[in-house]
């Protein structure tokens, strides 16, 4: 069943993605807002997110996600997929989603990448974030970093479907700046912004 649903996902992502009509469907702002923010596009800060599928102990096809430890900047808490900005030794995006992974879940297996989804600016932060989508065929073991992740978060992907999950919330991503935006509700946790934009892609695309 697991091996099914990977053949099928790799099979869709090689289709035409569904691109910002997906994502904007879980955006706090609309396509235009964002386009008077790309004016400083060319300066972007190139990164990657490795969203990695996997059979939980219950066989249920599951997706990790990470919970950001508290710091002093944009994504302070967040929930998120792990990842981070390219090095220069970083060989590409693959690579750099690869490295970010290991680092943040210390993961004891190597992902098979089987494709990639539209890649999702974040004006606060001027990263270019370029998802991978991978899988393992069991569940590794995690060692997260101290440093970096307060909690590894698994997802069955059943979930990701249900459209129960999402809601609308106030978010004060900022001291004193509030924005309205539409959220999965994870775990009772909220999941909003870029990674929920990337999230919603990957639903269009199950759903194909």
């Amino acid at each position: 069943m697991f091996q099914l649903f990977i053949n099928n996902l790799k099979t869709n992502l090689q289709k035409p993605l569904p691109g910002e009509e997906a994502q904007f469907e879980m955006a706090h702002i609309n396509r235009e807002k964002l386009a008077d923010l790309y004016f400083d596009y060319k300066n972007y800060r190139p990164s990657a997110v490795l969203i990695l599928l996997y059979p939980n102990e219950h066989q249920q096809i599951s997706v990790l996600l990470i919970e950001r430890m508290t710091y002093d900047g944009h994504h302070s808490g967040q929930i998120a997929f792990p990842g981070g900005k390219a090095e220069p030794t970083d060989t590409d995006l693959q690579a750099t989603a690869l490295r970010e992974f290991f680092e943040e879940t210390g993961a004891d297996i190597t992902p098979s990448v089987i494709g990639k989804l539209t890649p999702v600016y974040i004006p606060v932060s001027k990263f270019m974030v370029q998802p991978f989508v991978s899988y393992v065929e069991k569940k590794p073991n995690f060692s997260a970093s101290a440093h970096e992740v307060n909690a590894l978060i698994e997802w069955e992907i059943d979930h990701l479907l249900n459209p129960a999950i999402i809601e609308e919330t106030i978010i004060e991503p900022t001291a004193g700046y509030k924005l309205k935006t539409p959220y999965f509700d994870v775990q009772g946790k909220v999941l909003w912004g870029a990674t929920a934009m990337i999230l919603n892609e990957l639903k269009w695309v199950l759903k194909k």
